[in-house]
């Protein structure tokens, strides 16, 4: 095929230019980039050889070569793994198919912080186009193992590159870089010296599992043999050496490389089982959410090798889904070389790994909760909303997850309560831990149902995740005492055996029950039932759940996963010290006009609704309504 010349999509080439004139104070980062993307190359091949061995493919010594030319001013990346093939190099190289890349290009415009900024590259898998950092052209010459024909990429990064196929290109990809000339005023090195390139290799890539080779410095004689190329990095696996001999920065660059993360770590965990079943692990808590964390393509899991040889690179049966952040790697000794996904499901190992592996990441959370506060707070405010699926899925580590479980609720604005503490400081004649579900604090801490705990000093949970709809009818209950929504069912606040308030109760049921009867009438399928109200001392009325019904944020998250749940009619409480509930009550013993009275009976109905942050059911109608009214009363 000719050499054909095609134009960058219009994002690849922004970013292009942002690499370019980057704000990057650390240019080093693209070599880094190019060896890891040599490194997945490398355990890519292995890993398709070990599934297929009739692949046509050398794996007897997989490794990535670093070449220096002083005189061209060429750096040269190579590696022997899996490679490209023609339209491979086109979707991979040419564009950048990410729904992520605008974010990137936005993040990497207002970084302010350079040693924040210099680890964005590799966040949104374009590490390739750092090369353009310090290079005036790349180069790109790879074939994929076991096809005949190769490919070669140029560009020089100014919005084109080309593409022909090449007949004589080894296995493997070769990224080689045309220099720019160095200017170490603008942070730009001679990445031509041998000490530079061993400098970055060991400070980023000594962890890698494969040999880094340099050829040295000096030049052969005639007739003398080309010296042994120097291995830079140790390939120690980080998992497999002491914590002693480990230091903070060769795990946080670990992290980095596996976690695609350009922050440090929040916590490291360290794991090594010993007995019948050995294996070692090395997990992470990251320090920040990923942005796609509770999107259906999520890639969880953490790497798993055998033996130290690759296996795979998000192993989901090792972690269950409400620990899907942690990132990591897992080293077995005793599992075949071939394993599956399918077969990891079944197999009894693994599930004892999961076990383990579960246990050890909660007891660390509860370590930093118990010696870290400010990092157990960083945790809990990325992460806690995804923990706390674990409520209902795992049973087993049910009590685990909830000693580790903190919530905002009314005894403090910012800091957040355990549950254990909750109990320790409730009033000696209340039963219940009391909550309240919503989309935000402000939401659930103005809502009606709020009105007699907080007139009374009682402490309410604010419960504003997804989750918590689902963990709390799950949990029922902690140490004897149940768990209880401000919004749902009859709630009395009032002390037992108090004789006064039970009278005035009575009475104040006598001389409501016609209005409730009627009102009942009126609203017809809208309401289950019209009662008067405990727990309002400010708003006139207020609709609650049933005990036993769903809310409606729950049937709306049920629809949203394509489930038909049948509308839950709903309560409405009509509080009796109102003005507009006694002008009401007394409108109709007076027998005033009833079609009159039917429309304020609707309205009161629609602003209860309203008030929790529902919409009424016939929204013109409502606001037609309330603007007759205002129109009367001019």
């Amino acid at each position: 095929m000719p050499t054909e010349t095609f134009e960058f999509q219009v994002e690849a080439r922004q970013l292009l230019q942002l690499m370019i004139h980057s704000v990057y104070s650390n240019k080093d980062v693209f070599l880094r980039e190019l060896v890891s993307n040599a490194s997945d190359a490398l355990d890519k091949l292995r890993l398709a050889k070990l599934k297929d061995d009739t692949l046509d493919a050398d794996i007897r010594d997989l490794h990535i070569d670093i070449d220096i030319d002083k005189d061209a001013r060429t750096l040269t990346v190579r590696d022997n793994g899996i490679g490209m093939s023609y339209d491979e190099v086109g979707q991979l190289i040419g564009t950048i198919a990410n729904s992520g890349t605008a974010q990137f290009i936005e993040e990497l415009k207002e970084a302010q912080d350079r040693a924040g900024a210099e680890g964005l590259i590799g966040q949104f898998g374009v590490g390739f186009y750092s090369g353009f950092m310090v290079a005036d052209e790349v180069t790109l010459v790879t074939r994929r193992a076991g096809e005949q024909q190769g490919t070669r990429w140029s560009s020089r990064g100014e919005g084109t590159y080309t593409l022909e196929t090449v007949q004589d290109a080894p296995q493997g990809t070769t990224v080689t870089l045309h220099l720019k000339p160095a200017d170490p005023e603008n942070q730009l090195h001679d990445y031509t010296s041998p000490w530079k390139i061993r400098e970055i290799v060991k400070r980023y890539s000594d962890f890698i599992t494969w040999p880094i080779r340099m050829a040295p410095e000096s030049s052969p004689g005639e007739g003398d043999e080309a010296p042994e190329p120097e291995t830079l990095n140790s390939m120690k696996a980080l998992w497999a050496r002491p914590r002693d001999e480990v230091s903070d920065d060769e795990y946080h660059e670990l992290y980095k490389h596996i976690g695609h993360d350009w922050r440090d770590p929040l916590e490291t965990i360290r794991l090594q089982a010993e007995g019948t079943f050995e294996y070692q692990a090395l997990l992470f808590l990251p320090a920040h959410a990923p942005h796609d964390l509770f999107t259906r393509d999520f890639q969880r899991g953490v790497q798993l090798y055998v033996k130290r040889v690759f296996i795979m690179d998000d192993c989901e049966a090792l972690l269950p889904p409400y620990l899907r952040f942690v990132k990591g790697v897992v080293d077995a000794q005793d599992l075949s070389l071939n394993v599956s996904r399918e077969i990891l499901q079944q197999d009894r190992h693994i599930r004892m790994m999961q076990r383990r592996l579960t246990k050890k990441v909660l007891s660390s959370v509860k370590d930093m909760m118990t010696n870290d506060q400010d990092k157990y707070a960083t945790f809990w405010r990325e992460f806690g909303a995804v923990l706390k699926e674990g409520l209902v899925t795992d049973t087993e580590n049910r009590e685990a997850v909830l000693a580790v479980a903190s919530f905002a609720s009314t005894h403090d604005d910012s800091e957040p309560t355990t549950l254990g503490d909750y109990v320790e400081r409730m009033k000696d004649d209340q039963e219940d831990i009391y909550f309240i579900t919503g989309e935000s604090r402000q939401a659930v801490e103005n809502s009606p149902h709020m009105e007699a705990f907080r007139a009374k000093g009682i402490e309410v949970l604010l419960l504003t995740d997804p989750v918590d709809e689902v963990w709390v009818d799950t949990v029922g209950a902690y140490e004897g005492k149940t768990l209880r929504s401000v919004a749902k069912g009859e709630i009395d606040l009032d002390a037992k055996g108090d004789d006064q308030a039970d009278g005035e109760k009575e009475k104040q049921a006598e001389e409501y029950a016609g209005l409730l009867g009627w009102m009942r009438e009126q609203l017809g399928n809208d309401i289950k039932e019209v009662r008067l109200s405990s727990r309002l001392t400010v708003s006139p009325a207020c609709v609650v759940s049933d005990a036993q019904d769903l809310t409606p944020a729950l049937e709306n998250m049920y629809r949203a996963m394509g489930q038909e749940v049948p509308p839950t009619q709903r309560i409405l409480e009509l509080n009796p010290g109102h003005a507009l509930v006694k002008g009401l009550n007394q409108a109709y013993k007076e027998g005033a006009d009833r079609s009159a009275l039917a429309e304020t009976a609707e309205l009161l109905h629609a602003l209860a609704v309203v008030a929790e942050g529902g919409q009424p059911k016939e929204p013109a109608r409502f606001v037609q309504l309330v603007a007759d009214r205002l129109e009367r009363s001019l």
